[in-house]
């Protein structure tokens, strides 16, 4: 199993149990979680590119995995997250450039080689 989908396997356990155990806060967060990523003002792959970014500055492995899966399925192309992981790495200086490598390992997990 690649390291990509043991974060993917943890993260669906993990989501299950918190589920499970009727975790008002979890509910709460899932809540937030769809109306921050819904459109509006700005569309949903914008706001997944935006994340993207985030995650690498943050090097949130699970964060960066799930965020460049959604923007690829919001319609974001491969030079639009390359972009968004430029954007990144300009943000959090030379240890970002860690975080996206992983980055890049998911975009090709994502859209192939």
């Amino acid at each position: 199993m690649s390291r990509i989908d043991e974060i993917c396997k943890k993260r669906q356990q993990a989501h299950q149990k918190l589920l499970s155990a009727d975790s008002r806060v979890y509910r709460a967060f899932l809540d937030m979680e769809a109306a921050a990523y819904g459109d509006g003002a700005l569309a949903k792959k914008h706001k997944e590119l935006i994340a993207v970014g985030i995650s690498v500055v943050t090097d949130c492995e699970s964060c960066m995995q799930w965020h460049i899966k959604q923007a690829a399925k919001a319609g974001a192309t491969k030079q639009e997250l390359l972009e968004a992981v430029e954007v990144g790495i300009e943000m959090g200086g030379g240890r970002a450039t860690v975080s996206a490598r992983f980055a890049l390992e998911v975009m090709e997990n994502v859209f192939g080689g």
